[in-house]
């Protein structure tokens, strides 16, 4: 007879960093990509909360009160782009700075732009283009200029690149 294993709730990951620059929500329902995306912005002296996916992410972002959402698309229970819509039809998240950090297809770029996502991360990427993805969505989200809509993709070798709504970051 087979085991079967209780998949008790996944408890979210949150290291205070005193001094720390700013909060990152990071969601992704691979645990290696959290760790890899936790561990490289930490080490930019940012805060760094996770969730394994959206769902889970919705019931702690009030909670944390992040000042940067990344989300990934594919995840279980509720996907990243359903998860940024249910964001922007929140009042109290609605101008928190969104970025998607997936394997980006078409489908994925204009279904965020259309719920709107301030910003993509074509995975795999590199870390530097991370932590600069996410420090100008800081200083952004800091400065009030409120979201914009329309969009760049810059896509470097292999395909990878980012997007976002100014013309400011080239990945």
């Amino acid at each position: 007879m087979g085991k079967s294993r209780t998949r008790w709730p996944v408890r979210t990951y949150s290291r205070g960093v005193p001094g720390a620059s700013g909060r990152v929500l990071v969601v992704d329902d691979n645990k290696v990509i959290r760790q890899l995306i936790r561990v490289n912005l930490e080490l930019e002296g940012l805060e760094v909360v996770t969730a394994a996916d959206g769902a889970e992410c919705l019931d702690v972002v009030h909670q944390v009160r992040p000042d940067v959402v990344t989300l990934d698309v594919v995840m279980p229970r509720l996907d990243g782009l359903r998860t940024a819509a249910q964001l922007r039809a929140d009042p109290r998240t609605h101008d928190l700075p969104l970025a998607i950090v997936s394997a980006c297809t078409q489908h994925e770029v204009e279904g965020g732009l259309d719920v709107g996502v301030d910003a993509f991360l074509a995975k795999p990427f590199e870390p530097a283009e991370l932590v600069q993805l996410v420090r100008h969505l800081l200083e952004r989200g800091r400065g009030g200029t409120g979201r914009q809509v329309g969009g760049r993709l810059d896509v470097g070798e292999g395909g990878e690149g980012a997007l976002t709504p100014d013309s400011e970051f080239s990945g």
